[in-house]
């Protein structure tokens, strides 16, 4: 079986506070309370706070996640030089993003205020993707938005001077704020995708083949949840020679999507391949009515976006591992050591390696400071735990190394939102890092879904791959 690797990958952020009262749990739950409305308007961060929480930073790639400070890591606790710039990406404020929506908009769905789009153009020209964007587009974009947010089933963004237009009125999934769902996941993996090019000087057009694995449910009436996110994004950052598809298994989507890329590529179909997911506004504020019970800003006030190059072997990059391919099948069951004895002992058993060979497992990296105060507890740490007493029960480890495991082997979690970015994609960018330095020789991804949550079954999901730093001993 021909080598795989993994060749570049890209992380950003967008701070979006005025678009965070749109989330799904704050559009239903501010409206019935002027109080609460008034709360969480006035817990909302600035970007300048945005950029300085440590657990974004760790997100673009910054800093690695065991590196992070101790907690808490919102309020005085900023981090050290902190930049809105990484190596791997960026975190755009939201003046900027809003001009980046209306750039990647192809139906006049956003208007600006004249102000917010001559100021969103001129920041972009500045960018260092200006060359990459639709600057004339995003002048356009301007105009009266009173008279927009006046139009039938229109949404008014208060405060940032923009509106946006429904599809049909009588079609729900074309809602206004499923389209604004939609075009902010469209414009997060885009951005993510133009830093990937610009910094591995990747030619657009040598990507033969795009793969979505993000949570947005694009279509209409007739074909809800249809797609293709993914060559929206390849038109978008101008990959003319490609075409793409999305890949659907809720949080799960990343590693299949992965694993999918390296096979389409091992089997000689397409020569590069490149996956990515954008930020879902549905979860902007899910979390902020624990977060304002415990005096907190709304730390889910960001989209994140992702951008991964699969390709052929080059020599140097990180392996995926193709015969370590760990699923969950119908048969494991849902509790939380049969999904982790599936994706993570038995396809290392299958290779004859101890749990012990992996260096960093990047599993559900939820940031317990967003799940926490709303009772949801830390998602990470559970996960981290489950897998050390599977490596004690194994024998792979002695019971009272337990704790030194999750230390060495796990990490905190840092993800900005729950869902598919925080299923492992995030660490993505790490593990290039870690197993190009040679600071580790394997990393494991794994990611897990909740099918029950779409009411059609009982299952849960997950997989698990293995990337391995290139020319490894065995």
């Amino acid at each position: 079986m021909p080598e795989v690797v993994i060749s570049g990958a890209s992380q950003v952020l967008a701070h979006v506070p005025s678009l965070a009262r749109h989330g799904s749990k704050p559009r239903r739950e501010l409206a019935k309370s002027e109080e609460v409305a008034t709360q969480f308007t006035s817990s909302l961060r600035s970007f300048d706070d945005a950029v300085a929480y440590a657990a974004n930073q760790a997100y673009v790639n910054a800093l690695h996640p065991r590196d992070l400070p101790p907690r808490p890591w919102w309020g005085d606790a900023a981090a050290d030089g902190a930049s809105r710039w990484s190596r791997s990406g960026e975190i755009m404020p939201e003046g900027e993003f809003l001009g980046l929506l209306a750039g990647v908009d192809d139906f006049n769905l956003l208007t600006l205020s004249a102000d917010a789009a001559a100021r969103a153009a001129a920041d972009l020209a500045r960018h260092p993707l200006a060359k990459r964007l639709d600057l004339e587009r995003v002048e356009r974009a301007g105009g009266d938005v009173d008279a927009v947010a006046a139009e039938p089933g229109a949404l008014s963004v208060i405060d940032s001077g923009a509106a946006f237009r429904c599809g049909e009125l009588d079609d729900e999934a074309l809602a206004a704020h499923v389209l604004l769902d939609n075009l902010a996941a469209k414009a997060t993996a885009t951005l993510a995708l133009l830093h990937l090019l610009e910094n591995s000087g990747i030619d657009p057009t040598s990507i033969d083949y795009v793969l979505g694995c993000g949570e947005e449910a694009i279509g209409d009436r007739y074909q809800r949840g249809g797609g293709n996110m993914a060559k929206a994004v390849a038109a978008a950052a101008g990959l003319t020679q490609a075409s793409g598809a999305d890949v659907k298994n809720f949080c799960a989507a990343p590693v299949p999507a992965l694993v999918i890329a390296a096979s389409l590529v091992s089997a000689g179909v397409f020569g590069r391949v490149a996956v990515v997911a954008g930020g879902s506004m549905a979860k902007l504020g899910m979390k902020f009515q624990g977060h304002l019970k415990n005096q907190m800003p709304v730390l889910e006030d960001g989209l994140g976006g992702t951008a991964t190059i699969v390709e052929a072997d080059d020599g140097s990059s990180p392996r995926i591992r193709l015969d370590s391919v760990g699923k969950h099948p119908v048969t494991a069951g849902g509790s939380n050591p049969a999904v982790m004895e599936a994706l993570v002992v038995k396809p290392l058993a299958s290779l004859g390696m101890p749990m012990t060979a992996v260096d960093d497992y990047a599993t559900e990296l939820h940031n317990p400071e967003l799940t926490e105060p709303q009772g949801s507890g830390n998602v990470p740490e559970r996960n981290y735990r489950t897998i050390a007493a599977l490596a004690a029960r194994r024998g792979d480890i002695a019971k009272d190394d337990i704790a030194a495991f999750v230390a060495e082997r796990g990490m905190p979690g840092y993800s900005p939102t729950q869902g598919h970015l925080a299923s492992s994609l995030c660490y993505v960018p790490h593990a290039l890092d870690r197993l190009t330095t040679g600071s580790a020789d394997r990393v494991m991804l794994i990611a897990k879904g909740s099918l029950f949550l779409g009411r059609v079954c009982q299952l849960s999901d997950g997989m698990s791959v293995m990337l391995e730093r290139n020319q490894v001993s065995a």
